[in-house]
């Protein structure tokens, strides 16, 4: 029974890890760097009763909410009287009249008063000042968190020029946050806005390859000196470290990668390739990895192409050689075009008349592995609208070798 246990408790220990932040986050380089300073930023707010404003920028996935949420918890734990917290999303409060409604309610509750939901935009707008106000006498930092800060940057910008104004009183002591995928999110500011704004920006990237293998590393070796026994946890570090050097993982893994590298999407590997972990051996394998990756590996876009016609599969290729020439946006005429140039090129046995090509391309556009990029309708000729490829270079040449009859020369010409 207690190897039984010790088995059961590693499959928990390591679940448990890859659902924690605090511990995902304590070897990143990167990620250490940017959750000290970020934390610094917003201390140094809270002990020198300055305002400030940050942004976080990177892409989805890349930890930017998980190290905030971080530094907001071990804040709260270290001046538990001295913060108060405004969550606002771009996707639910981008027009300026419920994003104060908002701020409104969370400044009522948090405070214990009572909120009106008759009040008008000035009178939230005054609120909030008057709050800001307030607070900076008791020596209280109002923390404002915006996330999809690029959505809040549309319009008027109302909510952020009121916000940054009122922190430019000796009064006020608040703090904004700006989280967003775009990295030009700054540059989206009005002139009277980014003149309020602090610039302070903290970049989130996915990890590389190195940083993905260090941190599969520490979240999978298991602690020598601790309950398990220790011959079991040198043998199963020992075992981990082997998955890593084989040649099939590396293959498997690199495969993940190139589809997405986010941090998160690691995580979800991760926690997969544990939860099939054999029990009764009690170590992983790279047959666990590899069942994880095929079973979260996007496949709807690769079973479309499994029912592909060779012409459609042409038109993908050829749309994916047009893309490599950075005509990301093509029309079916250049899609046609390209067709012809690989014909003329590589002596292809079949080439299809125009009527026919188009109707493949309708039908790519109907299974959604392409789609318009304009909202014209019929207002214009379907070989005249912009239509782009849905399905990434990867995922094609992935799919062009689980094809059965697959002409040779498309797998060549999609080949990395």
């Amino acid at each position: 029974m207690e190897g039984e246990d010790h088995k059961m408790k590693t499959l928990n220990l390591l679940r448990s890890r890859i659902c924690d932040p605090k511990f995902i986050f304590s070897d990143s380089s990167s990620d250490e760097g940017n959750y000290s300073k970020l934390k610094f930023m917003i201390s140094s707010s809270v002990t020198e009763a300055c305002n400030n404003s940050i942004l976080l920028l990177g892409p989805r996935g890349s930890g930017k909410l998980a190290v905030l949420e971080l530094v907001i918890q071990d804040l709260f734990q270290q001046y538990p009287e001295s913060l108060s917290l405004i969550r606002l999303n771009g996707f639910l409060h981008c027009d300026d009249i419920s994003a104060f409604k908002e701020i409104a309610r969370q400044l009522c509750m948090d405070h214990q008063l009572l909120f009106s939901k008759s009040a008008s935009f000035d009178d939230n707008s005054q609120f909030m000042v008057a709050m800001l106000k307030e607070c900076g006498l008791a020596h209280k930092t109002i923390i404002f968190i915006l996330d999809e800060f690029d959505l809040f940057a549309q319009g008027k910008q109302r909510l952020l020029y009121s916000l940054l104004d009122a922190m430019q009183s000796v009064t006020s002591q608040a703090v904004v946050i700006g989280i967003s995928c775009r990295l030009d999110a700054d540059q989206l500011l009005e002139k009277r806005v980014r003149s309020r704004f602090s610039h302070r920006k903290l970049l989130f990237l996915p990890p590389s390859i190195e940083d993905s293998q260090r941190l599969l590393v520490h979240m999978l070796n298991l602690p020598i000196d601790s309950s398990f026994p220790h011959d079991y946890a040198v043998e199963f570090n020992r075992k981990v470290q082997n998955i890593i050097e084989d040649r099939r993982f590396k293959d498997t893994f690199n495969k993940y990668l190139s589809l997405d590298s986010s941090v998160k999407h690691l995580l979800r590997f991760l926690f997969c390739a544990v939860s099939h972990m054999d029990l009764k051996t009690g170590f992983l394998s790279p047959e666990n990895f590899e069942t994880a990756f095929s079973s979260i590996q996007r496949q709807p876009k690769l079973e479309c192409l499994k029912s592909c016609s060779i012409l459609e599969l042409y038109i993908l290729v050829c749309m994916k050689r047009l893309e490599v020439k950075e005509q990301s946006l093509c029309n079916f005429n250049a899609v046609m075009k390209e067709y012809k140039s690989v014909h003329d090129s590589f002596k292809t046995a079949d080439y299809y008349a125009r009527n026919v090509c188009l109707r493949a391309f309708e039908h790519l556009i109907h299974r959604e592995l392409i789609c318009y990029t304009d909202n014209r309708g019929q207002s214009l000729s379907a070989e005249f609208r912009p239509a782009k490829l849905l399905i990434s270079p990867p995922e094609l040449h992935q799919g062009l070798k689980a094809y059965p009859s697959c002409p040779p020369i498309l797998q060549k010409l999609t080949a990395p």
